[in-house]
């Protein structure tokens, strides 16, 4: 009898199914290692949205208490990386650290070691005059743990004060 389509006793057909399998793995790999970071591009440079998303995360009650910036604190290094310095000519990275109290205590409260969440933090870096704004996000890493939901409303509030303080509509 002939191998039909679909036919698992047929070894081409396994070879192919295993192929497509292994195939789907690797790319769901791929995709949940994307999605630890949310990115959010803003068509203006960092000197332009910085203020902005500073005091959103504010009004959101997510205080900034540090506000290292990386590209400054790197350039002095570029002539002994050379090479190696800034090979993706990004103009601007800067990062602005924040807690909240109240969230840090609750995740504490969840699941002690999910402290390591605190304090959060995000990236801006600049190229060509446009934004991105990165978040590791708090949920991904706190995946099973008794801390996640309340991650989850952490990371949802984080990113909408970010959100609001860079779109001119709720589209983006």
């Amino acid at each position: 009898m002939p191998a039909q389509c679909g036919d698992l006793d047929n070894p081409t057909t396994y070879i192919i199914m295993k192929i497509f399998l292994l195939l789907i793995a690797f790319f769901s790999v791929s995709a949940a290692a994307n999605d630890s970071v949310w990115v959010h591009k803003v068509d203006k440079p960092v000197d332009e949205i910085y203020q902005s998303i500073y005091k959103g995360l504010e009004d959101a009650k997510f205080y900034v208490v540090f506000e290292p910036n990386i590209g400054k604190s790197t350039s002095r290094f570029s002539e002994r990386w050379g090479s190696e310095y800034n090979r993706n000519q990004l103009t601007q990275i800067r990062s602005m650290v924040f807690c909240n109290g109240w969230y840090a205590n609750q995740v504490g409260n969840a699941d002690p070691e999910m402290l390591a969440l605190c304090p959060l933090h995000i990236t801006l870096t600049e190229k060509a005059g446009s934004t991105k704004i990165l978040f590791v996000r708090p949920s991904i890493v706190a995946k099973g743990s008794k801390a996640e939901a309340i991650a989850l409303e952490i990371e949802n509030k984080v990113i909408d004060a970010i959100k609001d303080a860079t779109c001119s509509t709720r589209v983006c």
